[in-house]
């Protein structure tokens, strides 16, 4: 399954929005830099979504706001 993340990195505080299933709204207080963003949003992603981080998996999107995750079964 894949889940589409619009990224906040730099926030005052960790927010997860949930659009609709699939699509959600993260900020993470994080920088955008050597991948601290990203490793924030999977371990937001995963406190929301209540399952391992080691279940997701950044597919597209690295150096990018619009990020894809795979959530390995």
């Amino acid at each position: 399954m894949n889940i589409f993340v619009t990224a906040k990195p730099g926030a005052r505080l960790t927010k997860v929005v949930e659009v609709d299933s699939t699509h959600f709204r993260i900020s993470v207080h994080a920088p955008a830099h050597e991948g601290k963003a990203n490793t924030g949003i999977i371990d937001a992603l995963a406190d929301h979504l209540d399952i391992p981080k080691s279940r997701i998996r950044l597919v597209r999107g690295e150096k990018s706001k619009q990020k894809v995750f795979e959530i390995i079964k």
